[in-house]
């Protein structure tokens, strides 16, 4: 919405100025009016659109944000509101300022003659391409709020899956520095003033005993050190991922590891199923969709391979026969889309499989985090073993030797 800068006298006749925003020179009037204001001069606010445009333009949205005002973007032009009165609206039933103001500025664009997808286009890291793809595909078919509904289910069932999988991982990760914390304080606290005891007491120690100790001494004198050890393998870590052709290597690697490629690979085909199925139902080009699809997927080596698929179907090939030289694609689910081609109905077929997926990828995390805490468990309770036999070990020579 655009700003108006305006001089006004407040109800006791003292000057004020200011930025009012509204529709026209003559809404802003009225604004001020309802304001108790008595508005001497309103113009345009010099540089206002290019300071909130460009403010707009940082801002990003949560998927749960994203999947909100979709809705309501969708229900409002369904019931057959003027698309800028539905920006409008949306905007102005937003309680967090920034959503308010890339609202704003997307209606302004829209109302100097953008369509709604050009207009989304100049905000990449609030809207990404697959969802400016699917609402140009919307605007192009004539049946936008159709195509909204469609999008938000779809991007809530994004979050939801995304929220699934953070919250499976939470007990794993608790209790993971739950047993690094409680080992550390045994080694650094506990075990020293024990085996001080056995240590002024001049006897020999066992080999277990005395390789606890160095432990602990080193722990205790080098922990901050480590700890600074630690960080700067973390910072290598994350440069090492910025560069392209170490990162394409690690994402080939994590592909290969026993347990977690599989879900991870059942993850991305899910991704990518539900992307093509909602890009398909949208009426966007299979080609294109494609290629959107690829580039939704996070693994660089999974999507390098989609992006083969979407150049072998532009060559003329079928897209069963392109996925299955990918090898990123489960059988059942190339079935699927198999019978979805020859029956001419890819889309709910791509909707299915990804449901069934999704499903698969429930049950592989359910089985890595059902591991994940008897081994943690064994392990902790491993090492806890190997302290209490440290200690435990230099008491039963004192018995034998006082026996």
């Amino acid at each position: 919405m655009p700003g108006f800068d305006y001089r006004a006298q407040d109800c006791n006749g003292r000057s004020c100025r200011g930025v009012q925003e509204a529709d026209s020179p003559r809404h802003a009037r009225q604004l001020l009016r309802e304001r108790g204001l008595l508005p001497s001069h309103v113009g345009p606010a010099k540089h206002q659109g290019t300071r909130a445009r460009g403010f707009a333009h940082g801002t990003s949205l949560a998927a749960g944000e994203l999947a909100l005002l979709t809705l309501q973007l969708s229900t409002l032009i369904q019931a057959g509101l003027p698309l800028e009165e539905s920006l409008r609206a949306v905007a102005a039933q937003s309680e967090k300022r920034r959503i308010s103001a890339l609202l704003s500025a997307v209606r302004t664009q829209v109302m100097e003659g953008h369509a709604l997808a050009t207009a989304l286009g100049g905000f990449p890291r609030a809207f990404p391409e697959l969802y400016r793809a699917t609402v140009a595909a919307g605007e192009r078919s004539g049946h936008l709020g159709f195509v909204l509904e469609q999008l938000a289910a779809y991007t809530e069932a994004r979050h939801a899956s995304r929220q699934r999988i953070q919250l499976a991982l939470v007990y794993p990760m608790i209790l993971m520095v739950s047993s690094l914390a409680i080992v550390g304080f045994l080694l650094g606290y506990v075990v020293p003033d024990v085996v001080k005891i056995f240590v002024d007491s001049g006897q020999p120690l066992p080999l277990l005993t005395r390789g606890m100790i160095l432990l602990s001494d080193g722990l205790r004198d080098h922990g901050l050190l480590l700890l600074g050890l630690l960080a700067i393998l973390g910072l290598l870590a994350r440069w090492a991922l910025l560069q392209p052709s170490l990162r394409l290597r690690g994402h080939a690697l994590v592909l290969r590891l026993p347990l977690l490629g599989k879900v991870l690979r059942t993850m991305e085909a899910a991704r990518f199923a539900s992307t093509l199925a909602i890009l398909g139902k949208s009426a966007v080009p299979l080609v294109d969709a494609l290629d959107i699809a690829a580039a939704v997927i996070g693994n660089l080596t999974i999507r390098a391979r989609m992006h083969d698929v979407a150049r072998a179907v532009t060559e003329g090939g079928t897209l069963t026969r392109a996925l299955e030289q990918s090898g990123d694609i489960p059988p059942m689910m190339l079935h699927m889309i198999a019978s979805g081609e020859r029956a001419g109905e890819l889309d709910s077929m791509l909707a299915r499989a990804a449901e069934q997926q999704e499903k698969t990828l429930a049950a592989r995390i359910g089985l890595v985090v059902s591991l994940f805490e008897p081994v943690m468990l064994v392990l902790m309770g491993g090492v806890v073993l190997l302290i209490v036999m440290a200690i435990l070990l230099p008491i039963l020579s004192l018995n034998q030797l006082v026996s």
